[in-house]
């Protein structure tokens, strides 16, 4: 992606000179808050969306002038269901091997391949209504790998799922890429995936990527260890952590609301100091904390935010829920 631009009506600047270079073979997450840009950015890749300017390419291929030779090189996971639920497993995988054009005579084997691969084999004749919501998104991902793509887009591919439901998922899509060698290119709202199933993270905010790296190297990037606090209101709290910072005593300091995080090299040396500096000022500490730097604190301080999953998890469960009933 080369200065990727993307402005929707109303001048809505959804992407603002996107920069970025996945490599070959790879799992790449991209995180970012709501409306930062993550879907619109998948959308430009996978051809479903034009940039307003700057250039983006698979494999070599500009997504815009060869769209079609792209679209046979990718698979795409949306958010929304994308399986029919008054249909068997079966049936629907069926229509997707129709619709990507394998022959009749290859059809049977790979479907019960996928089916297998996803542990649905036992439940590929029953109506899709009836399957759990792991099974249903296991489905999915079955349809998506019907190809093997050289590239698999997924769009929060674990987003309501169970912690049991979520690991089966990224195991199948491990042993998929260590097999056929597929780039992986997903956004999720799961920080432990994130850090556990990528080998390189982008983060995104405000339609701009402020941040690259591993996870390693991207919790190395703030420092030794951090303290937590969280305050009582303070009429002056900006000049209190400006002679923390002006004492030595922090790397950085980053702010939501009136949680604070507080980059140290030692926390053990400069923790006493800095509750004096506090104490002397009169703020008035509710808890503390000693941590090592998480992908949760990095995102926090590249995004000035943290992640806020709760209600659109519950939002997708229920719309799937509903799908499901009919």
């Amino acid at each position: 992606m080369k200065g990727l631009v993307k402005v929707y009506d109303r001048n809505v600047r959804a992407l603002d000179g996107v920069d970025l270079k996945v490599e070959a073979g790879k799992v790449f997450a991209l995180l970012g808050p709501n409306g930062a840009g993550k879907t619109t950015l998948m959308r430009i890749l996978t051809t479903q969306l034009n940039p307003s300017a700057g250039e983006a390419y698979v494999s070599g291929l500009n997504v815009v002038e060869h769209a079609d030779e792209v679209k046979r090189l990718i698979s795409y996971l949306p958010q929304e269901m994308s399986v029919w639920t008054d249909i068997s497993g079966y049936e629907n995988l069926l229509i997707y091997a129709k619709i990507y054009g394998i022959s009749p005579n290859e059809r049977t084997k790979v479907i019960r391949d996928a089916l297998q691969n996803m542990g649905l084999s036992e439940v590929a004749n029953n109506l899709v209504r009836t399957y759990s919501g792991g099974m249903i998104r296991r489905l999915e991902m079955a349809c998506a790998m019907l190809t093997t793509p050289r590239i698999l887009f997924l769009d929060e591919p674990t987003i309501g799922l169970d912690p049991s439901a979520r690991k089966i998922v990224w195991e199948e899509l491990a042993s998929f890429k260590k097999e056929y060698g597929t780039t992986v290119f997903f956004n999720t709202h799961y920080m432990d995936e994130a850090d556990l199933y990528s080998d390189s993270i982008a983060i995104i905010s405000r339609g701009k990527i402020v941040a690259t790296g591993t996870a390693e190297e991207l919790k190395h990037s703030l420092g030794g260890e951090i303290i937590q606090l969280t305050i009582q209101k303070h009429d002056n709290i900006g000049h209190v952590l400006a002679k923390i910072m002006e004492k030595g005593l922090a790397n950085d300091v980053v702010q939501n609301g009136w949680e604070f995080n507080i980059v140290v090299k030692d926390a053990a040396t400069d923790l006493p100091s800095i509750v004096n500096v506090l104490r002397d000022e009169k703020v008035s500490v509710e808890k503390i904390s000693v941590t090592k730097p998480t992908l949760d604190d990095v995102f926090l301080k590249y995004a000035g935010t943290r992640i806020e999953s709760g209600g659109r998890i519950a939002e997708v469960r229920q719309v799937r829920s509903m799908i499901r009933r009919g």
